[in-house]
């Protein structure tokens, strides 16, 4: 082995040192960002970037949740458990306040994705955050395929396709007017499976959620839902205890499991690697409302 091969990066190594990259051109170029965190596995592994970018000091900026009202308890759980360790500043911007104060209705269909967009523009707006880090990913929709690392949203938040600025070089323009902000995406160049990969490599704990488990389930719309408070069975839907797993973990009302027999990490990228679905077009009921729901939603200020 030549001195040239063992200084070669590998694959992992080389996604973990451009999204690295990108924290700190954004600590170094912007005055107040935040990341999203939700306790999801690409936010996950977006903060343990971060942690790695600035170690031994801690994450130099807070980290927000866009709390729909309708999380998985265990992934709450894991949230809060992970900002007292790590000793971060959280925000919340909750929906359920907006709904109890009159500021967004409930939808006919019990779901909440789609509410949270003016918590968080809102959110955005009062914490005067100019650079906005979001976890997603090219390959888990074409509307995110579209997105440049740094994408530019307008002084309402919104986002135009046709406004994306080239990025030759690694070199990113994060020059924006007042009132507007940048949304970054450290993990544009990951996919799912760099994603478990990456974890495996990294040994980040991640809400059991992601794992095998036995669990309460009817199956709607090609789904697998879980019984819960804010998804009932209705009538002729059976319900089933199924062994299922989450391959992405959002709104309880309309994220589906997979039935699985993935209890490792290893057993996980086994499957990944074998699937021909996309995470979000398996699981996400709210994705499927249309062939452009996810770029309304985007050109709207959604993530």
């Amino acid at each position: 082995m030549t001195l040239t091969d063992e200084r070669r990066l590998t694959q992992l190594q080389w996604l973990e040192s451009e999204a690295i990259h990108i924290i700190r051109e954004v600590v170094s170029e912007f005055e107040k960002p935040v990341l999203l965190f939700s306790g999801g596995k690409d936010s996950v592994v977006m903060l343990h970037l971060a942690t790695k970018a600035f170690w031994p000091a801690p994450v130099p900026f807070p980290v927000l949740h866009v709390d729909t009202g309708h999380n998985f308890p265990e992934v709450l759980a894991y949230r809060d458990a992970t900002v007292e360790r790590l000793g971060l500043r959280l925000e919340v911007a909750s929906v359920q306040d907006y709904i109890d104060d009159g500021r967004l209705r409930e939808r006919s269909d019990g779901t909440r994705n789609q509410l949270q967009t003016q918590p968080l523009l809102d959110a955005i707006t009062d914490g005067k955050f100019d650079a906005v880090f979001g976890g997603g990913r090219r390959d888990e929709e074409k509307a995110r395929a579209k997105e440049r690392v740094f994408s530019l949203r307008d002084e309402f938040g919104q986002w135009d396709p046709r406004n994306q600025r080239p990025e030759l070089w690694n070199l990113y323009n994060g020059r924006h007017r007042p009132g507007e902000h940048v949304r970054v995406f450290p993990l544009s160049n990951w996919t799912e499976l760099d994603v478990w990969q990456y974890i495996g490599a990294e040994d980040i704990a991640l809400p059991e959620l992601y794992y095998a488990h036995h669990r309460e389930v009817f199956e709607r719309d090609g789904m697998l839902v879980a019984v819960s408070d804010v998804s009932l069975p209705r009538e002729g839907e059976t319900v089933e205890k199924r062994q299922v797993r989450y391959r992405t973990v959002g709104d309880m009302s309309c994220t589906g499991a997979v039935e699985s027999d993935a209890v490792t990490v290893d057993d996980v990228i086994v499957e990944v690697a074998a699937t021909r679905l996309t995470e979000r077009g398996a699981t996400r009921a709210d994705d499927r409302a249309s062939e452009a729901a996810m770029e309304d939603r985007k050109k709207e200020g959604y993530f």
